[in-house]
């Protein structure tokens, strides 16, 4: 025995130390119930086996209990009305005394031999119409080591009654027993029939041996014969008391803490999928703005292609007939064609070929470009467009009601609707889709711009930047070659025109391919920037969720681990 009674204070100590972590826990989490439950459950540890009597109003719950006690004596005060019950809570003590704790729950010290190894509470009803009463009946539940469970014998089956049940064994899975009271009420045969009614209703329940005591307090105390007093108070020998309490005690508080631990793994799982959920949402935005950019930077190499293509196209067949024109033979019969007035001088053959020149790259990029601005702008609003459509459906499956993490939920929430009145905002207001390095280079552009409104300003943000552009450069290189052109009289500076033109023609090309490019990508990657800035705040809580879980996850399941050695070995010393 001495043997045994070491080990009990070393597993105690034990214990103790794992639920101050599991208290540490429900801190971590800052979920206050759970903090104050944990924290009763640390101040209860070295109470005796506790018994919580629960059961309507009237059921005889406080004449059982007087009856369980075994005395002449009325330890609770059976009340004649229901508005004066008060929770009564009964241990050992020296002498007899009540101490009133506050208006709803009272203290009962009496020297009973059974009260050194068990204490009891008495409840008022879970039907109870006085305020709180449930509540503080509640409150007794997480530390209750047996619920017994006590039934007007004629009428097991009232509503209110088995909703506390589910209450009992859903939430906290208690070993509960049933007693149907005041059995001398009925005849036998309905009395077996309820009793059989009561067993049935518990295993559709989920208890697989349920076990119900028909018992008359009456009976008891007046010391009358097959009161079922006896059967109940063998098993609470047989099962409890004679030394097993204590270890039993511990165990329960193990479970009672395993409980509490799994609650907070079950809704810590359902936050953990909510975060991987977020977290995939979040790669999809990515993914999307990845996949639209990467889009749109071939519509722009396809459309500098073009424009370069058609760029090539007319200086080549410039670069021919001003070759073929500015031959020695061909140019002293424009001048003598023009002294007569019959046919157009060199002169004039140079302005025309260049008046021709800018009109045909003028008319053919301008085509090229409206039509690849429009195909660019369009992959740039779908990018918008479907980032704010997943904003707007974003998969939710941590809930406002979630028991334990239901202010990450309204947390989590809160920053999503922000996000998506954010990015609402961003897509409305067009200077987000500006660019003012672009803007300011461009004298071309419109100066009702600013009436616009979010993406729609693309098309037109690009056209006016992109057509400034080519056409700044295109006229660049007409300055040069009209100046080129200005001094060619006659045919002897041939090859120098030609070599100065063909220059000017390959430098227009490298520029246009080059800043109509780097133009369009760099707005492109500029808009992809400023999409995913508006997700800083959401991929923030998205890295301290990371965390989070990770340190509550290892932090629960050493708890988990710590508890299961301690009710195995408790187990041990039990049997």
């Amino acid at each position: 025995m001495w043997l045994i009674k070491e080990g009990f204070k070393e597993y105690k100590i034990q214990l103790a130390s794992v639920i101050d972590s599991l208290h540490q826990l429900t801190k971590e989490i800052d979920h206050k119930p759970l903090i104050q439950t944990v924290s009763e459950i640390k101040d209860h540890i070295n109470d005796p086996f506790l018994f919580v009597i629960v059961g309507e109003v009237k059921a005889g719950k406080s004449s059982f209990v007087n009856a369980l006690l075994g005395t002449k004596e009325e330890i609770c005060k059976v009340a004649a009305s229901p508005m004066t019950d008060t929770i009564q809570q009964i241990v050992y003590g020296e002498k007899t005394e009540e101490i009133n704790i506050n208006p709803f729950l009272k203290k009962i010290t009496h020297p009973v031999d059974i009260l050194k190894e068990i204490a009891i509470v008495d409840t008022p009803g879970t039907n109870t119409i006085i305020d709180h009463h449930q509540e503080i009946t509640e409150r007794f539940i997480p530390h209750a080591d047996l619920i017994v469970f006590v039934f007007e014998a004629k009428n097991p089956y009232r509503q209110s009654s088995w909703e506390f049940f589910n209450y009992i064994n859903e939430a906290w899975r208690k070993k509960i027993i049933f007693v149907l009271q005041q059995k001398d009420l009925m005849e036998p045969s309905d009395l077996r029939t309820n009793i059989e009614g009561v067993k049935s209703q518990a295993i559709k329940k989920g208890i697989e041996e349920p076990n119900v005591f028909d018992v008359s307090a009456k009976m008891e105390l007046e010391e009358r014969d097959n009161s079922g007093f006896e059967i109940l108070k063998s098993y609470i020998q047989k099962n409890i008391t004679g030394g097993k309490a204590p270890f039993l005690k511990l165990i329960n508080n193990a479970s009672t803490a395993q409980t509490i631990n799994l609650k907070i793994g079950e809704s810590l799982k359902i936050r953990e999928e909510q975060w991987k959920l977020d977290q995939a949402f979040r790669d999809e935005i990515k993914s999307t703005l990845d996949h639209q950019s990467l889009k749109t930077e071939k519509q722009i190499d396809f459309l500098v292609e073009n424009l370069v293509a058609s760029y090539a196209k007319i200086t080549r067949e410039t670069d021919q007939e001003l070759s073929d024109g500015l031959s020695f033979i061909t140019m002293i019969k424009k001048s003598f064609s023009s002294m007569f007035g019959t046919n157009e001088g060199p002169k004039e053959w140079l302005q025309r070929l260049t008046k021709d020149f800018e009109q045909r790259l003028n008319i053919s990029l301008k085509d090229k470009l409206q039509s690849g601005v429009i195909d660019i702008a369009d992959n740039i609003q779908t990018m918008a467009k479907l980032v704010d459509s997943q904003v707007k459906n974003s998969p939710t499956v941590l809930l406002n009601s979630d028991e334990i993490f239901a202010d990450i939920a309204e947390k989590r929430a809160n920053i999503l609707k922000e996000l998506q009145m954010t990015f609402s905002d961003f897509m409305n207001n067009s200077e987000n889709f500006y660019d003012k390095a672009m803007l300011h280079e461009s004298e071309n552009m419109a100066p009702n711009l600013a009436a616009g409104s979010g993406i729609a300003v693309i098309g037109v943000i690009l056209a006016t930047v992109v057509n400034g552009a080519v056409f700044d450069i295109t006229g660049g290189i007409l300055t040069t070659i009209g100046l080129l052109f200005a001094g060619a009289s006659i045919g002897f500076k041939r090859r120098k025109i030609l070599q100065g033109y063909r220059k000017e023609i390959e430098r227009g090309r490298i520029q246009i391919e080059n800043e109509v490019t780097d133009k369009l990508k760099n707005y492109t990657s500029k808009i992809k920037t400023r999409i995913d800035s508006n997700f800083a705040q959401f991929d923030q809580h998205l890295a301290d969720e990371g965390s989070k879980i990770i340190a509550l996850g290892n932090h629960r399941e050493d708890i988990d681990n710590q508890l299961k050695r301690i009710k195995s070995n408790l187990q041990i010393q039990l049997n």
